[in-house]
């Protein structure tokens, strides 16, 4: 953690919604002023689309049929947690872009599915905000958390989280129903094993639950709306978070726990506002003191 060059992490699987998160953030930030400077998770892939593919084929000859995006074997580790410390020690690091589509190609100028070349984050920035698969990982060579001032789980039940990632790979990038099914499958010892234990490394957690039937995901016609939704709030160390106020001022909320709240799915852009609004100025007038 470093109290003059403070990093804010979003973390949360493929499809679970943390770019939604990110525009929220991109809000407070605009209207409190602050310049931040930022990672996408998808940067520190090891490998690029073409590669990516080579890898996983050379891995099923072998006999591994989980070779995943989620574990350390194909990202960069080391790189990430690299960054995290020299932004916190000096605010500075470098990081790049891996361009999905014909759309981010024309911005970039590279071929989608590649990367871009590796450059200087911005000058002068007030924060480092990272958004991807592993801002709060941990293993046995690297602690990235430990360099976050601010960690944020996107966390919706995994039924949920499956009909996102069916909905979007199959509506924005053209795969089928059984391609989708079998990443999932795929990636399920990583996922047990390198995202999910990122949750207890977190501040606040953001779990969407549906309140219509997903008891089978890959059938389901229409991702549930926020209507059809509670958000269960985990806040790590509730101290100093005023929950009589949040009650107050989120319509139907309650409190499942000492350190939990429940609200309507709707309701989740205000609830973000109120909570990390106050956490993220506290993290600025702390740099400010620095």
């Amino acid at each position: 953690m470093s109290r003059k060059h403070p990093i804010i992490s979003i973390t949360g699987s493929s499809g679970a919604g943390t770019t939604s998160v990110k525009r929220t953030f991109e809000q407070i930030f605009r209207r409190e002023n602050v310049v931040a400077a930022y990672i996408e998770g998808d940067a520190f892939h090891r490998y690029n689309r073409a590669e990516m593919r080579t890898r996983m084929a050379e891995e099923s000859d072998k006999g591994n049929k989980h070779f995943s995006h989620f574990s350390p074997e194909t990202n960069l580790f080391a790189e990430l947690e690299g960054v995290f410390r020299s932004y916190g020690e000096t605010g500075t690091g470098n990081t790049r872009y891996y361009v999905h589509d014909d759309a981010e190609s024309a911005l970039h100028g590279v071929p989608p599915g590649t990367f871009t070349d590796w450059q200087p984050l911005p000058d002068a920035s007030d924060l480092l905000f990272y958004e991807g698969l592993h801002g709060a990982v941990v293993t046995d060579k690297v602690n990235v958390a430990q360099y976050a001032d601010l960690k944020i789980g996107v966390v919706p039940v995994i039924n949920l989280e499956w009909i996102q990632k069916l909905h979007r790979d199959r509506n924005a990038r053209g795969y089928s129903t059984e391609a989708v099914t079998d990443t999932i499958l795929r990636r399920m010892p990583d996922y047990v094993n390198y995202i999910c234990p990122q949750f207890a490394e977190t501040d606040i957690n953001f779990q969407r639950v549906p309140t219509v039937d997903t008891s089978n995901p890959f059938i389901s016609r229409w991702i549930p709306t926020p209507d059809e939704s509670m958000v269960v709030i985990r806040l790590k160390n509730p101290r100093g978070i005023d929950f009589p106020y949040l009650l107050s001022m989120i319509p139907s909320s309650f409190m499942s726990r000492a350190n939990s709240i429940v609200i309507h799915g709707s309701k989740l852009d205000l609830a973000m506002q109120l909570i990390l609004t106050p956490l993220i100025l506290q993290l600025i007038e702390r740099k400010k003191r620095a």
